[in-house]
């Protein structure tokens, strides 16, 4: 479920929102990384765990190490020479995350894009029919709500010099070059290990941010929404532009690099969900890239939120299905 995603952004924005409105936003936003790292460490993994964890109860229980089976009592099987008993071996829970069995590989990469593409843009049929419109209802309306913010968030970050290290080392393009290299060492280290769910797990992250790629560029010459440096002075959005502006995804809503942060980190978390170590340091890089964004005066807090949500749901219940 999108709760997920959403408990620990929520959680982060309403200290934003108290913020801004009660003038201690300088003390507070230096904090924001390190909330994010630390809410979706807790929230994140143990969610994830509770929900695999669950034994099945319609199961039959297994019998014993070492205990002989009973024979049925409709007559005892005589048991044949020096044939030592049949034992059964105790099962033991796995607190792993299901990984996904959809077929993924070079050749079938192309065709995987294109499926997930009609399933993304085909998902009003099913959310007219009734389906997941609670997780959506709730993401809609927490972006409506942060575009209320938008106006003194943007301001606040246009004239602070607090973060101005921090810009100097999460650059856009550093960011982009990390979220590239996940897939890339995964794969590398997958094919020298030779170790086939590290491959597919790269392949799978790859699936994903070509995905966004196409989502982000079509949602942003949609909306047109100006970024915060040319707000106010422009407006909100941009009506008019030359052909050559379209199909290039320039503007601000949603977020690019969130979601293709979240769309690899929910990837990573997902594949290798039994290391708890693994979605903590996935989902807080991932936070930070969104973070990011603010200080460099690149987008508003409801383009970072809703790139994060669509990433989130575009690599788990696209891509790995889940």
């Amino acid at each position: 479920m999108l709760l997920v995603f959403l408990v620990p952004l929520v959680f982060l924005l309403s200290l934003l929102a108290v913020a801004l409105r009660f003038g201690r936003s300088v003390q507070i936003l230096k904090t924001l990384p390190v909330v994010a790292i630390a809410i979706s460490a807790l929230i994140i993994p143990s969610r994830a765990v509770a929900q695999t964890a669950t034994p099945d109860q319609g199961s039959p229980a297994a019998s014993p190490a070492n205990e002989p089976v009973v024979p049925p009592s409709n007559g005892p099987a005589a048991p044949a020479a020096n044939e030592p008993p049949v034992t059964v071996e105790p099962v033991t829970p796995s607190h792993e995350h299901p990984g996904s069995d959809r077929p993924v590989s070079w050749k079938l990469l192309f065709g995987n894009v294109m499926s997930d593409q009609k399933q993304i843009w085909t998902f009003p049929v099913r959310l007219a029919q009734g389906k997941n419109w609670i997780p959506t209802t709730a993401v809609v309306g927490t972006t409506a709500g942060l575009m209320f913010l938008d106006s003194r968030e943007s301001r606040y970050f246009r004239t602070t010099t607090s973060f101005n290290g921090f810009k100097n080392i999460v650059t856009g393009n550093a960011a982009a070059i990390g979220m590239g290299a996940v897939p890339a060492s995964l794969y590398a280290v997958g094919l020298i290990r030779k170790d086939s769910k590290m491959q597919r797990t790269a392949l799978f992250a790859g699936e994903a941010l070509a995905d966004t790629v196409l989502v982000q560029t079509a949602l942003k010459d949609i909306a047109r929404r100006v970024k915060p440096a040319r707000y106010p002075t422009s407006g909100w959005f941009s009506s008019k532009g030359p052909p050559t502006s379209y199909l290039r995804g320039n503007g601000s809503f949603p977020s690019g690099h969130s979601m293709a942060a979240f769309s690899v980190a929910t990837i990573v978390a997902r594949q290798y969900g039994n290391h708890r170590w693994v979605p903590y340091v996935a989902y807080g890089l991932a936070g930070l890239v969104g973070f990011s964004r603010l200080p460099l005066n690149v987008h508003f807090l409801s383009d970072v939120f809703m790139g994060g949500a669509i990433g989130y749901s575009i690599s788990r219940f696209t891509v790995l299905r889940q």
